[in-house]
């Protein structure tokens, strides 16, 4: 049986070779990695939730199942489901909150959370606090889901999504508080360019206090920052509608 938590090594935003490629990171506390079941594939063994626990990792909650075949695992907690309930995963089992299904056995309008883009991958979509995407229509293998940014993407039919929303709605409106949570939580400050050095930021130096002085932002890197900056990916082609205020 598979370990569900161990101490969680910091890496503060550095490679393998000891070098910053990520800024902004570092100090976090120590804690605990829970190993969150995203893929579901107990398929035809049906468990019982045991326990609601909170997860720092994360702003969802997450519930503990014990399988029938005695086997533990972590997964999301959706909204609605609590202690004693039961869920199961498979193509022929009841559409009802924290089963998990693929997606062309959903009738149209259901909610639906962690939800794969490569069948037997693992759910990668809506898995933060409040989130779900919605069935809105099918198109021969594909679905199409309305996803939480509004975005409306085609998903293969046969990719496995957890009915029902995460629960958690109000992180949202957790405030922070203090600057020592932000470092609990492994978050570093951050220095506007402009107020830097010209060595550090091109945005930085100038006698005073003095604008941005170029035509085009950039970033500490010097790349720029408005205009078509994103790179395509190969899944673009199956997005039907992008999100809104998206800058192309």
């Amino acid at each position: 049986m598979r370990k569900l938590k161990f101490i969680g090594k910091k890496q503060s935003g550095r490679n393998f070779s000891g070098s910053i490629t990520v800024r902004h990171q570092g100090g976090e506390h120590k804690r605990f990695l829970r190993v969150i079941d995203f893929n579901r594939d107990k398929i035809g063994i049906e468990g019982k939730v045991v326990s609601i626990e909170y997860d720092p990792n994360r702003n969802a909650e997450i519930a503990l199942v014990l399988y029938k075949d005695g086997e533990k695992r972590y997964i999301l907690r959706p909204l609605g489901l609590n202690i004693g309930d039961t869920i199961e995963s498979g193509k022929d089992v009841e559409v009802k909150t924290g089963n998990a299904l693929p997606l062309n056995v959903l009738p149209l309008g259901t909610l639906v959370h962690n939800i794969e883009l490569t069948i037997g991958k693992g759910g990668q979509l809506a898995r933060g606090a409040g989130t779900y995407a919605t069935v809105a229509a099918k198109e021969e293998e594909y679905i199409h889901l309305k996803l939480p940014s509004s975005e409306i993407r085609k998903v293969r039919g046969e990719c496995l999504a957890t009915v029902g929303a995460i629960g958690n709605i109000e992180a949202k409106n957790k405030v922070i508080g203090k600057a020592g949570r932000k470092r609990h939580l492994g978050i570093r400050p951050t220095v506007r360019g402009v107020a830097q050095n010209p060595r550090s930021h091109p945005h930085g130096g100038g006698e005073g206090r003095s604008g941005i002085g170029m035509p085009t932002p950039k970033r500490y890197s010097g790349t720029k920052t408005i205009g078509k900056t994103r790179k395509k990916k190969y899944s673009d082609k199956y997005i039907i509608q992008r999100r809104k205020n998206e800058k192309q």
